[in-house]
């Protein structure tokens, strides 16, 4: 099968290692299920995993195939899995505990447990950007309690997985104060935020909305700990999948686990028409390596596709 892959670590955090290769066919094992690609998409994670800088974490069998979001459909079934049949449509946060067999292929193996069914309202490339994006953003507003009595501060909303934090929050009725550029504040305010600018002066903007301070603070990108704590109400809820120092203070560090029944759970607000996937651009399997350079870069609204099949 065609795949990007790479052979080594890169430390310096080259993607230069990154290529188009032939790789055998993934084994299926029980409980398993063989799925054609038609959309993935990049996430931060995929690029600093290539410097290895994970690698304390994550046992590691080169050649390395990115990737952990995935949309397509089932070519077959291991055993005992009767959950799932060749031709069902399918969206995977496909993450295992081995980093090898990813994504960025035209076929990959995927615990039964991992899959939910692809929301029909979603184009290939608007599934394939949504599982690990909308889990992570599914968990840190669980793990918050966000409820419809909240004024929810959201760092870094107008990203893969701010984005989707806001339509969750204001799904379940939360004012949302929603940290952006300015450029992305229309954006925002589309999807029910509050658009407040971050840098330099955030907290005076942010007391300026909200007076007594807002209930939960959730940051999507980091460096932000010191504002969120000043305009925290008293007994307000942190959160960050970022900076691991909201656990000094009573937060929690978020990093989403594969959830099928979480999948689900998006999906049902996608078809409530809730919920949507804003996708900045589309790149195909060939220029994956281009994609992840331009998530690299910063400033994505949204999230990057990659298709790797037409179907």
């Amino acid at each position: 099968m065609r795949a990007i892959s790479y052979d080594t670590y890169a430390p310096d955090g080259s993607l230069d290692g990154l290529h188009l290769s032939d790789l055998p066919e993934p084994k299926v094992a029980p409980g398993t299920a063989l799925v054609a690609v038609r959309s993935t998409s990049v996430n931060p994670v995929d690029w600093k995993l290539v410097s290895g800088a994970l690698d304390p974490v994550f046992d590691t069998v080169f050649p390395v195939v990115p990737g952990w979001d995935v949309a397509g459909v089932v070519v077959r079934t291991g055993m005992d899995t009767p959950e799932w049949q060749a031709g069902d449509e399918v969206v995977s946060y496909a993450r295992k505990d081995l980093l090898h067999g990813g994504t960025f292929g035209e076929l990959v193996a995927v615990p039964a447990t991992s899959l939910a069914r692809k929301p029909h309202g979603l184009s290939w490339d608007e599934a394939g950007s949504l599982p690990l994006a909308g889990l992570t953003a599914l968990r840190s507003l669980d793990l918050t309690e966000v409820g419809p009595d909240d004024v929810v501060l959201l760092h870094g909303a107008s990203g893969g997985v701010g984005h989707l934090a806001v339509q969750i929050a204001v799904a379940r009725g939360a004012r949302v104060l929603a940290t952006a550029s300015e450029r992305n504040h229309d954006f925002l305010r589309g999807l029910g935020a509050e658009p407040v600018t971050y840098g330099d002066g955030l907290e005076d903007r942010v007391r300026a909305l909200a007076p007594g301070g807002v209930t939960v603070a959730v940051d999507y990108v980091g460096g932000v700990l010191e504002q969120s704590l000043a305009v925290l109400a008293d007994g307000g809820r942190l959160a960050s999948i970022v900076d691991g120092g909201v656990t000094e203070h009573g937060g929690h560090h978020v990093w989403v686990r594969p959830d099928g029944a979480g999948l689900e759970r998006l999906g049902a607000l996608v078809d409530e028409g809730a919920l949507r996937v804003e996708v900045q651009e589309t790149f195909p399997l060939e220029r994956a390596v281009d994609a992840m350079r331009l998530s690299a870069g910063g400033h994505v609204r949204g999230k990057v596709a990659v298709r790797v099949s037409e179907g």
